[in-house]
């Protein structure tokens, strides 16, 4: 981590905690002991990397909720601060945004251009040296009012982008993979305000983070295994890939929706 990256990652992590603590909102976090632990795991010394999946309910979803990390990770390596992609015509837009997003261990994505573009070898790369990389499977946002429903009546998550399989898939060892949820954030910014509005987070919204069990270390090769076991004569090996991915981003978006409902009930609203 360069100096300058170092000041941008502790500036933005300690803001966000003085705003989580000024009274302005309230958050509750529950199973927080899971990230740390991973963060702390002396695995991670030979390069197993941690990967924090949730939903995505607000453009404040990243940097705000990690606001609630110790100060002392945002004075340690950057393998105690999460790497994260972010979308490049939103993020870095010009030159100033983006000397600021990539200092703040951003890895810049482009939308439509697939699942083996640079962000994405980025993510695998920082992985294989063991650091924290943090995905919102969506690809954007999506507030829980438009969430649609599923046959049973409940709501339901939208699907997640192939690259969370690739990424999960391409590792040298399986990385921690820990899911999340969170809830309020589209309180606290709300899409389709009027301008200037739309740049103001509300007050007093209830925030919450919630951290599930990491997934079993072999969850991801048990995957991988059954997939080619099942591979048909004629099939190739870029379909068997690409239902390998299909099939791992598939039972990552279970996991998170299971969450999700455990949290926040059958409407995947707030608490």
């Amino acid at each position: 981590m360069t100096l300058r990256s170092a000041a941008t990652v502790s500036v933005i992590g300690l803001t966000c905690k003085a705003f989580l603590n000024s009274g302005l909102c309230k958050i509750s976090v529950n199973g927080f002991q899971h990230l740390t632990q991973a963060l702390e795991n002396v695995h991670r010394e030979h390069d197993r990397g941690i990967v924090t999946i949730s939903n995505h309910i607000s453009t404040l979803d990243d940097p705000v909720t990690w606001g609630i990390l110790p100060v002392k990770y945002y004075l340690r390596s950057s393998r105690f601060t999460r790497w994260t992609l972010g979308a490049s015509d939103i993020m870095f837009t010009n030159r100033v945004f983006s000397s600021f997003f990539r200092h703040g261990q951003v890895l810049e994505t482009f939308r439509g251009k697939g699942i083996h573009q640079p962000a994405v070898e980025n993510a695998i790369e920082k992985l294989n040296q063991g650091c924290w990389v943090h995905l919102f499977g969506e690809g954007q946002v999506n507030q829980p009012d438009t969430y649609q429903k599923d046959e049973n009546g409940l709501a339901t998550l939208p699907r997640f982008k192939w690259g969370v399989g690739r990424i999960l898939s391409s590792t040298a060892h399986p990385p921690i993979v820990i899911p999340m949820w969170i809830t309020g954030f589209d309180k606290l910014m709300p899409e389709g305000r009027a301008f200037p509005f739309k740049y103001f987070p509300r007050i007093g919204a209830r925030l919450s983070v919630t951290f599930g069990g990491p997934l079993p270390l072999d969850h991801i090769q048990s995957i991988q295994n059954r997939v080619s076991s099942e591979r048909q004569p004629e099939e190739t090996q870029i379909e068997l890939d690409a239902r390998m991915r299909t099939e791992i981003t598939t039972a990552v978006h279970r996991v998170i929706l299971d969450l999700g409902r455990r949290v926040s009930g059958p409407s995947l609203a707030n608490l």
